[in-house]
This record gives C-alpha cells, structure tokens and sequence, in this order.
C-alpha cells in the first residue's frame, strides 16, 4: 500500500461478523451445507401496509429530492406517539428526537459529537462491539464495567463506584440486554440516571430489542429527570422488521439533540421520503403485530433451547430478545473452541460469545433470525454429533 491509512483505522478490527462471513462463504463454495444461526437480521417482512405505502409514495413524482437532516415531520411525530403509546414517555417531536439512519449511526453520531480525544466511555462487558470499537474510533479512553449474571446481567454498582471516573463522559448501556436477554427493570433505570447524575456522565442507552419476547416495554426515559442525563437510541430494525431500511432514531432533551445533529447533518442528506413515510406508519401497528411477531419467536425461541439442551448448555428460560445466550460445559476450554467444533463437525454457526467481551468467554449465542425447518434441521445435525 502506497498510502498509510490514518492512526484510527489500526485501532480497530474488522467487524466480526464481516470476517466470518468470509468463512462461512468459503466453506460454502467448498461444498459445505452451512446453517448460520449467527447475526440477528430478521428473515420476516415488515407489515404489508408498510410495504404499500412506500410502493404508493415511490409512484408520486415529486419525492425524490433531499429530505430534511431531522427527518419529515410525519415520522418525528410517528416516534413521538410510539414513545407516549408504548412507553409512556413524552417527547417533542420538534426538539426531544432525532430520526437516524439506524441506531448503529448514532452510536458513531453522539461519540464524536460529545468525546474529545482522551475523554472516557464506560462499555459494558458482555455488550455490543460497535461501542468499543467507535470510542477507539474518535480517540477516547475506554473502560469496561461488568456484567454479572448473578446479578441478571446487571452491573454491579458498588464496583462501578470504586472506577476511575475521572474523565469519563459517556456511559453505554443496552436494555433489554443483548447478548444476554436480560430485561430492563425500573430500579436499573433508577440507579443508571442517579449514577449518571452525580458524575456528570451522559448515559447512553440502546433499546432496539425491548418489544421482542417481552410484555412490558421500558425506556430509560420514564424515569424522572433522565432527560437531563440520558439520551436513548431506538430502531425499527427487530420490531417492525425493518433493519435492511435502516430506520432508527435518538431521543433525549433539546440541547442534547441539537449537539448530536450537528455532527448528523454534515454526515447524511436524509432518507427518501417515501421510506419515512412507510415508517411513520409502521410506527402505528397496534398490539396484534407484536403479538404475533413474538408467537413465532416463542416456538424458534423452543428449537434454540432445544439445541442449547443437546450441547448440555445452561440457560435462563426468561430471557427475551431476538437470542438464545447459554452457558457452555466445563468441559470446554472456551465457547469458542465448542462453537468451532460444532461448525467443523455439521456446518452450524452458533455465535461465540467472547466477541462481547471477557464475561461472555464461556457462552454461546443462537440467534432466533432463522426459519422453523432450519433449526429443525441444525438441531439434527447437533444430536448426530459425536
């Protein structure tokens, strides 16, 4: 390579799923009958009457320009009513939500909209890669806080009270939790905004699964005075299986959405129109869509516990979201050397769970984005393992 690529791009790697796609393209193109029951993209459509508005809204002729960087008012005002329906929450649509190109945009939006080069984010462990990989990305210094599964995969608060939080400026937190399915509960939330109130640390939560094998959706912004101290990130990426439309958005108070726009705006020129308007409609499915989108997650959830019973994994059957997360033998040296074996010996993918972090070198991750008769047929390859 003639040019050096900038100081950041060695800070991190490739995303994992990127390169074992690879992997499991090769393996393919070898002969391999490959089952991937690894990444969470739903394999289901969206709502038929979404898919008709954009058809219908993609036929007018006068829709194809660039859109507002705050979205159409029609789907500010969407996510608005979605947040009072669901979560009781009230929200600006003017002010208090930002529509973004999927919350993975976000994440990247609000780092380098508040971090400056050394400034500390705490990122839980287990959790989602993208908040360690982009806090490496815009040059802060990160910090891991555990999870605990005795605590249901809650931090433990007395240990985060003893970090260095000198410094630190943002907190990442995923409720409900992915990887492990651990629900959110309004005493998390509590203490998370009291926490992020006496240091004067911005807590970020990511909530995109909290519809998915759960009853009782929570946002952290229900709790009084989290406006102050909390920004939220959605998506329509797992509920309304819309993650290929790339639909998400950021709620928080004024001043803190006003900061993240300024960095947004110079990033993207909106999304077509007709999409915003298939959204905004999405966003007034009723109780019925979400109850019949989690009945087919309930029976694929069956098949996932059934295969983590055939690899003698432990599990907690309460656990919601769009995966199976259990804990691998003592036999193993790691997740991942099972999950290794498991591919080698019947072409089945099942997620290691160290790619979340050292808390989770010991488990596994099913995702639950497959259809019955795959997992009817890797939960047979699995029994007839030596």
């Amino acid at each position: 390579m003639i040019i050096s690529p900038a100081n950041r791009a060695a800070q991190v790697e490739e995303y994992y799923f990127s390169r074992n796609n690879r992997r499991l393209d090769a393996m393919r193109k070898s002969g391999v009958d490959v089952i991937n029951l690894g990444i969470g993209s739903p394999d289901m459509p969206p709502a038929d009457s979404v898919v008709k508005t954009l058809a219908e809204a993609a036929a007018l002729p006068n829709v194809h320009g660039y859109q507002p960087y705050t979205g159409i008012p029609q789907l500010r005002q969407g996510y608005a009513e979605w947040y009072q329906k669901w979560y009781g929450v009230s929200l600006d649509p003017d002010h208090e939500i930002l529509p973004l190109i999927g919350s993975k945009e976000g994440i990247m939006h609000i780092m380098m909209a508040f971090i400056n080069e050394g400034d500390g984010v705490l990122v839980p462990d287990p959790g989602y890669p993208t908040y360690s990989s982009v806090a490496k990305l815009v040059g802060a210094k990160t910090q891991t806080y555990k999870l605990y599964e005795h605590l249901g995969w809650q931090p433990d608060f007395d240990e985060l009270e003893k970090m260095d939080l000198d410094g630190v400026k943002i907190m990442w937190t995923n409720y409900s939790n992915m990887p492990t399915g651990a629900p959110a509960t309004t005493e998390l939330y509590q203490r998370l905004v009291d926490f992020g109130r006496r240091h004067g640390i911005l807590i970020c939560n990511d909530n995109p699964y909290s519809f998915i094998l759960n009853e009782n959706p929570l946002s952290i912004l229900s709790i009084e005075g989290a406006k102050d101290v909390c920004i939220e990130l959605n998506s329509m990426s797992k509920a309304h299986n819309m993650a290929g439309w790339r639909f998400g958005m950021a709620a928080s108070n004024p001043e803190i959405i006003a900061t993240v726009l300024r960095v947004k705006s110079n990033m993207d020129s909106g999304v077509f129109r007709p999409m915003q308007l298939a959204a905004a409609e999405a966003l007034k499915l009723d109780k019925r869509w979400f109850s019949a989108l989690n009945a087919e997650y309930r029976e694929r959830q069956k098949y996932a516990f059934a295969i983590m019973d055939a690899l003698r994994c432990k599990y907690n059957p309460a656990q919601g979201g769009l995966f199976v997360w259990a804990k691998v033998e003592d036999k193993w040296e790691s997740a991942e050397a099972q999950s290794d074996d498991i591919l080698r010996q019947t072409g089945v993918f099942i997620t290691p769970g160290f790619i979340f972090g050292s808390q989770g070198r010991r488990f596994l991750r099913i995702s639950l984005c497959a259809k019955i008769p795959v997992f009817e047929e890797a939960l047979k390859r699995i029994k007839e393992m030596k």
